[in-house]
């Protein structure tokens, strides 16, 4: 499990290959999203190339972290097959942690009364990543810079030794190497690496500032789309390994019996890394047996009722459809709009109804995409009109917002305020009333950088997109193209309640243009001559759901008909029944009301439970799926063979499941261990750099993923970790075409970072290591 390269002496290397050797673990960090475009993300995405298991071993020695999660182990310990490691024998020998320089110093040290150098360290490089990294929105790409820039901020931070009780430490600061190349080779010599784990050291040294390690990441995804290349993480392990460095020199310097016990244990800890790594794998097998009994289980539900559906096609022209973003939160909602008319029809697809766009606002020189991270936008969509006058409400709308969004913190804002914010605090406070939000219905250009789109690139979009929908058939006269947005106050999380398939956006601009897209005359002329025929009758409506509320409402000055509108209404109430478990006893009036609460309240830290509980995504004809009741926890494609030349199963496999995999896995790995994975408590939130992301208190590391509010309710888990199970009605020699061309699907299916299965008249198949068994025959159930 250790780095698979040739044991090499000190000697043999030169300055670059002790670089390359370092660079390589910076290479296993995934990415976090800013706050405005926060998107869930698998953290071990850039790992994935491991099986899942090995992964969890390799975390558990270098990192203390936790894959899996004890509080869903225990609910599937019945359901464990006989031949399951037993647990006497899994905690008979606790495997020990790798530990880093400081971390051994820190063995010897007197931390009742002192500071330990593990906090003190990750607090001295987040101070100064945070300062660093919000001072610009465009950080250069240039390691040595980072790196020159942190020593000169080391150097002239004579408060370390005071806190630290080590008068002499500052005499370290200066004989630091002064470049990067220099500080890995001496690192490499004087600390005797042993190559063969050098880049095992290095992921765990980066484990201990893994939220600024993330964001470098982020700045590397984002050059990747652009085809750039990007080493600026090359900068932050050569900050940790500094650390690492001048702290070995100074224990040499102040204590040398110490130093000399500190080198036999540092010595003997990389001769027994594999064996380390080992002994986590094995310890955690029964861990493995839990999760898959766990796992198992909730398929053994969910497959054999997937097969006792009733695939009878439905002639009749439908009376309402209604196409929807696959998130997991529109699933009770689309049935329950389902179940008051035979002639309502909805429709799952991808959140940006396949628009690759980015948004500016008017006047604005700023984009933000409204498209998967995955992706990179090929078209802009900006607004027309008095640029000036735009760019001025734009401004006006935004400052205040921006400030008012974090009353608690803005004590400052406040007071240049005076009395009358004071008295908008208290009545936000105990009467809230509806959020303040831009309604801005100012028309959308959709264009490229050389102006608007042309007519023929609309209408090649517009049937490209209304074929992946599956709407080139009989239409209705009403067609709702539906994004979905949170509504909630004073939280520096909201965007990850937004649609991740928009970049953390709501996806009502989305939603927008792609109305006045098919709306456009020009544009439906020319699918007429393409054999696509959109009736005169048909209107395409752009509307927003709100996932707190649980309201449709239509955009831009639209209106619906007065019987569609009853079904969103009467949609939206039962809706919020289900989802907020209601008595008897609960009006449709209080529940509504107390929806309305939670996202008016800059209070609250609890406005809706997000994506909790996903397990599943489904890529088949709604009917594979209409009579479930699914429970909100699965991710609702749809999809029909018949009608694809094996394109569209293409994208659905190598986007939307992988969207779902970075939402399934970031949810688990929150609940798994929210100190490491998780980003703790919104109570105790401050927002670094305004949209960097968040610390917890006063210092440390950047945190990443989910506070533990979006996934506990104070007394019990919201989420249970299940890796995502996939579920795809398509012939499986298909879906082995788009296994065998794609790296990233064989890695997630064989590695164990989801299940892949395969609905047809037989039954269910398993896929595996690109093999298929069958797992569930024709006429099994639950």
């Amino acid at each position: 499990m250790t780095a698979q390269m040739s044991t090499t002496t000190t000697d043999d290397l030169g300055v670059a290959d002790w670089r390359g050797l370092f660079s390589q673990s910076g290479d296993l960090i995934a990415p976090t999203f800013p706050l405005d475009q926060f998107i869930a993300v698998n953290p071990w995405w850039e790992m994935r190339h491991l099986p899942i298991e090995e992964v969890a071993a390799r975390m558990a020695a270098l990192g203390k972290v936790s894959v899996l999660a004890p509080a869903a182990l225990s609910d599937s310990a019945q359901a464990l097959p006989f031949d399951a490691p037993s647990t006497q024998r899994r905690i008979a020998e606790h495997p020990g942690h790798w530990l880093n320089i400081s971390d051994l110093i820190d063995q010897r040290r007197d931390l009742a009364h002192r500071m330990s150098w593990h906090d003190e360290v990750v607090e001295q490089i987040s101070r100064f990543a945070a300062r660093y990294f919000s001072a610009s929105s465009k950080v250069a790409d240039d390691p040595q810079q980072l790196y020159s820039a942190w020593l000169d901020a080391l150097r002239h931070d004579t408060g370390i030794a005071v806190l630290m009780d080590e008068a002499d430490i500052g005499n370290q600061f200066a004989h630091l190497p002064e470049d990067i190349d220099t500080l890995f080779t001496v690192v490499g010599e004087e600390l005797k690496l042993d190559t063969d784990v050098a880049r095992d050291y290095a992921h765990a040294l980066l484990l201990d500032v893994k939220g600024w390690a993330a964001w470098v990441a982020y700045l590397r995804w984002q050059a990747r789309l652009e085809e750039r290349s990007h080493t600026l993480m090359d900068g932050l392990i050569a900050i940790r390994v500094a650390w690492e460095l001048l702290l070995w020199r100074h224990v040499a310097v102040a204590d040398p019996q110490l130093a000399q016990q500190l080198e036999y244990q540092w010595r003997a800890q990389q001769g027994g890394l594999s064996r380390m790594l080992a002994q986590h794998s094995e310890r955690l097998a029964h861990d493995w047996a839990c999760q898959r009994a766990a796992e198992r289980s909730y398929q053994d539900k969910l497959a054999p009722a997937l097969l006792e559906a009733d695939l009878s096609p439905r002639d009749a022209r439908p009376s309402l459809q209604a196409a929807f973003c696959i998130d997991v939160r529109s699933e009770p909602f689309r049935r329950r709009l389902e179940a008051q008319h035979p002639g309502i029809q909805t429709i799952g697809f991808a959140g940006f109804f396949g628009l690759p766009i980015d948004f500016r606002h008017g006047g604005s020189a700023v984009a933000r995409p409204q498209l998967p991270g995955l992706l990179k936008p090929g078209l802009s969509v900006t607004q027309v009109g008095d640029q000036q006058a735009l760019a001025q409400k734009y401004q006006r709308v935004t400052r205040w917002s921006s400030l008012g969004e974090s009353a608690p913190a803005m004590f400052g804002m406040v007071e240049a305020a005076g009395l009358g914010y004071a008295w908008r605090l208290l009545k936000r406070g105990f009467f809230p009333s509806h959020a303040e939000r831009a309604d801005d219905n100012a028309e959308l250009q959709l264009g490229t950088e050389e102006g608007e789109l042309a007519v023929d690139a609309k209408v090649d979009l517009a049937a490209t997109i209304l074929g992946a929908m599956g709407l080139t058939g009989q239409l209705a006269d009403t067609v709702l193209l539906v994004g979905h947005g949170s509504s909630n106050c004073n939280n520096p999380h909201a965007a990850s309640l937004d649609c991740g398939a928009c970049g953390g956006q709501s996806g009502e601009i989305n939603v927008r243009v792609l109305a006045s897209l098919l709306n456009d005359k020009l544009v439906r002329t020319g699918l007429e001559e393409r054999g696509i025929s959109v009736p005169h009758s048909t209107r395409f409506i752009p509307a927003l759901h709100d996932t707190t509320t649980d309201e449709v409402r239509s955009l831009a000055g639209v209106s619906v008909p007065a019987q569609v509108s009853d079904w969103l209404s009467n949609a939206a109430v039962e809706t919020r029944r289900e989802r907020y478990h209601a008595t008897a006893e609960s009006t449709d009036d209080s529940l509504a009301e107390g929806a309305q609460t939670r996202a008016r309240d800059w209070s609250e830290i609890r406005p809706e439970w997000g994506l909790a509980g996903n397990a599943a995504f489904v890529a088949a004809p709604r009917s594979r799926t209409q009579h479930l009741n699914l429970e909100s926890r699965v991710f609702l494609h749809d999809y029909s063979w018949s009608d694809d030349d094996g394109s569209l199963l293409e994208l659905i496999l190598t986007a939307p499941v992988v969207v779902a995999n970075w939402i399934n896995m970031q949810y688990n790995a929150s609940v798994a261990d929210n100190h490491h994975y998780g980003s703790g408590s919104k109570t105790l939130h401050n927002v670094v750099g305004g949209r960097l992301g968040v610390i917890e208190g006063q210092g440390g590391d950047l945190r990443i993923g989910l506070p533990m509010q979006s996934i506990h309710d104070g007394s019990r888990w919201m989420h249970t970790p299940l890796r995502l199970s996939v579920y795809i009605e398509a012939p499986r020699a298909a879906i082995d075409e788009v296994y065998g061309k794609h790296q990233v699907v064989r890695e997630l299916v064989d590695n164990g970072w989801l299940y892949l299965f395969q609905i047809d008249n037989e039954g269910i198949w398993r896929c595996a290591n690109g093999e298929w068994s069958q797992a569930y025959p024709a006429g099994t159930h639950a």
